[in-house]
C-alpha cells in the first residue's frame, strides 16, 4: 500500500484548485459537493462555471501566476488539466508542506482522489494507488449496491447517542459491544428502515446499558473463545461466520501456516499471536496454548483461535474445547474447509465415486512413527480412499505399510501441496512411487490421496493426454 487512506477536514481551510477544461471543472464539482471552500485559478483565464457549481459561495476566483498564488489558509493543492504547471506547482506545494494532487500524475502527487461512496456520515473511499481508476469505480459500484441506503443515518443516530452512552459505560470493550448489538440488532434495523423515532425510543428504554452489552454481574466484559477454521489457504474460502468472528475479535491466536491474507481479515487493532508450529520446529506446547486462551478469555476478551483447515480435523480443536470446558470458559466452534476437501475441489479428485470408492479414511502421519502405528491391514480395500494429512515426512513409511498389508503397488496416488493457494501443485503416480512424488513436489504443506479416485483427477487426465500425444508423435515419425 503506497497511499494511506485518510480523510481531510475540509472545514479547516481552502483547497487551491488550478487547471483548465472539463477535468478541472469535474474536480470543482467534487470538491464543492464535499463541502470544501475552493480557491479556483483557471490557467486559461476561463472562470465560467456554466452551472457546474451551484454553491457559488464556496468558490473564490483567483487570477495571476499560479506559481505565485497565495497559499495562506490553504490545506491542499489540486492541479487538474494544468499541463506543465502541475509538476512545478507540486514542487512548490511540497516545499510548503502541503498535500498535492496532480491529476493522472502519481509521481508528482502526495495524495490521490479515490472513488467515493457517499452515504452522509458514512463515506467509503476506494483507491488503486493511481494505477487504475476504472477498477476503483467498478469496486465502488459493487459497494454502492451492497450498502444500505440509510447507513449514513445509522452512523448519525449513533453519533447523537454516543456521548450519553459512553458516560454510562466506563469499559472500552463494553462500549464497543454495546454499539455492535445496536447496529446488528433491532434498533439498527429500525434506523435502516427509516423509523429513527422508534429507534430513539428503544435506545432510551435500555435501563442497564452494561447488561445490554453483555456484561457480567461484576460489570466487566464476558470473555469467550471461538475456534475458527481458516480453511486450507485461500482467504475467499472463509465462511461468513468466520469473517464476523475475526472482525469482532479482541485477540487472535493463530497457526503458523495461516496465510497473511486471512490474518488481514481480522480487526486491525486486534493483536495477532502465532502459537502454531511447523514440521521440524518445536513451537509451543498445547498446554501453553490452552492456558493462553483461558487467560485471555477470563480477562474479558473475545478470543479467536484461528486454525488451518478445520479445528476438528487433526487440528487439536477437541483438546482445546475440553480445556475450555474444564475452565468454565464460554466457547464456540466455526468449521472450516479442511485440506482434503480443498485438494479434492481444486484438483478434481472425487473422494468417493460410485462403484469405485464407497468409503473414505482420514488419518495423519506427521512422523514415521505415526505411520508405523497405523494398522494398515484395515486399509487394503480397493474401494476405500485413503487421505493422509501431514504425510510428506512419513511418505516412505506410508508406502511400506500399505504394500506390506497387501495394497497393490499400482494403486493410484496423488500428492497435493499448498492446496487452494496460487502456488498449489499436484502430482500423481503409483503407490510404489510415493516417496519420489513427495520429493518432487518439494515444499509443503501437502496432503496425500491414495485410491482409484485419483485416476479421475485433473493431473491424471493431463498426464494421460500428454502420454497420448507423445504416442501419436512417435507414430507420426
Amino acid at each position: 500500500m503506497r497511499f494511506l487512506p485518510v480523510f481531510l477536514d475540509l472545514h479547516s481551510g481552502a483547497v487551491l484548485l488550478i487547471g483548465s477544461g472539463d477535468i478541472v471543472r469535474a474536480k470543482l464539482r467534487l470538491l464543492v459537493s464535499a463541502g470544501a471552500q475552493v480557491r479556483f485559478l483557471a490557467t486559461d483565464g476561463n472562470h465560467e462555471l456554466d452551472g457546474d457549481a451551484p454553491d457559488l459561495a464556496r468558490i473564490q476566483l483567483a487570477t495571476g501566476d499560479p506559481l505565485a498564488a497565495d497559499l495562506s489558509g490553504v490545506i491542499a493543492v489540486v492541479c487538474a488539466g494544468a499541463g506543465e504547471i502541475g509538476p512545478a506547482m507540486s514542487r512548490r506545494a511540497k516545499a510548503a508542506g502541503l498535500p498535492v494532487n496532480v491529476t493522472d500524475d502519481v509521481e508528482h502527487s502526495t495524495f490521490i482522489f479515490p472513488a467515493i461512496v457517499d452515504r452522509g456520515d458514512v463515506v467509503v473511499a476506494v483507491g488503486t494507488g493511481g494505477a487504475s481508476p476504472v477498477v476503483a469505480r467498478r469496486v465502488r459500484e459493487r459497494i454502492e449496491a451492497a450498502l444500505p441506503l440509510r447507513i449514513g443515518e445509522l452512523a448519525s443516530f449513533i453519533g447523537r447517542w454516543r456521548k450519553a452512552i459512553h458516560a454510562r459505560i466506563g469499559e472500552y470493550s463494553l462500549r464497543r459491544r454495546f454499539w455492535e448489538r445496536v447496529v446488528d440488532g433491532e434498533i439498527g434495523e429500525l434506523v435502516l428502515a427509516g423509523r429513527s423515532d422508534e429507534a430513539d425510543a428503544a435506545l432510551k428504554n435500555i435501563r442497564d446499558v452494561s447488561c445490554f452489552a453483555g456484561a457480567l454481574p461484576s460489570g466487566r466484559s464476558e470473555g469467550s473463545v471461538t475456534l475458527v477454521g481458516a480453511g486450507p489457504g485461500d482467504a475467499d474460502l472463509l465462511t461468513l461466520k468466520a469473517l464476523r468472528a475475526l472482525q469482532d475479535a479482541d485477540i487472535v491466536f493463530h497457526d503458523e501456516l495461516v496465510a497473511p491474507e486471512i490474518l488481514d481479515r481480522a480487526r486491525r487493532d486486534a493483536p495477532r499471536i502465532p502459537v502454531g508450529r511447523r514440521v521440524g520446529n518445536p513451537g509451543i506446547g498445547q498446554d501453553v496454548i490452552n492456558r493462553l486462551l483461558i487467560e485471555a478469555a477470563k480477562s474479558g476478551q473475545r478470543v479467536v483461535r484461528l486454525k488451518g483447515g478445520d479445528p476438528f480435523m487433526f487440528g487439536r480443536g477437541g483438546e482445546e474445547v475440553e480445556a475450555l470446558r474444564r475452565a468454565g470458559v464460554p466457547y464456540s466452534v466455526i468449521p472450516g474447509i479442511t485440506a482434503a476437501l480443498g485438494a479434492a475441489a481444486q484438483f478434481e479428485v472425487p473422494l468417493t465415486f460410485r462403484h469405485e470408492a464407497l468409503r473414505v479414511c482420514f488419518l495423519t502421519a506427521h512422523k514415521a512413527s505415526d505411520a508405523e502405528a497405523v494398522d494398515w491391514s484395515t486399509l487394503t480395500d480397493e474401494k476405500m480412499t485413503i487421505v493422509v494429512y501431514m504425510g510428506m515426512t512419513a511418505a516412505g513409511s506410508v508406502r511400506a505399510g500399505l504394500l506390506k498389508a497387501g495394497r497393490s503397488p499400482q494403486t493410484p496416488v496423488g500428492v497435493f501441496s499448498r492446496v487452494t493457494r496460487s502456488d498449489a501443485r499436484g502430482l500423481v503416480g503409483r503407490l510404489d512411487e510415493l516417496p519420489g512424488l513427495v520429493e518432487e513436489i518439494g515444499r509443503g504443506p501437502a496432503i496425500l490421496i491414495i485410491g482409484e479416485v485419483v485416476t479421475h483427477s485433473a493431473p491424471a487426465r493431463r498426464s494421460e493426454l500428454s502420454q497420448l500425444a507423445a504416442h501419436f508423435q512417435v507414430a507420426a515419425e
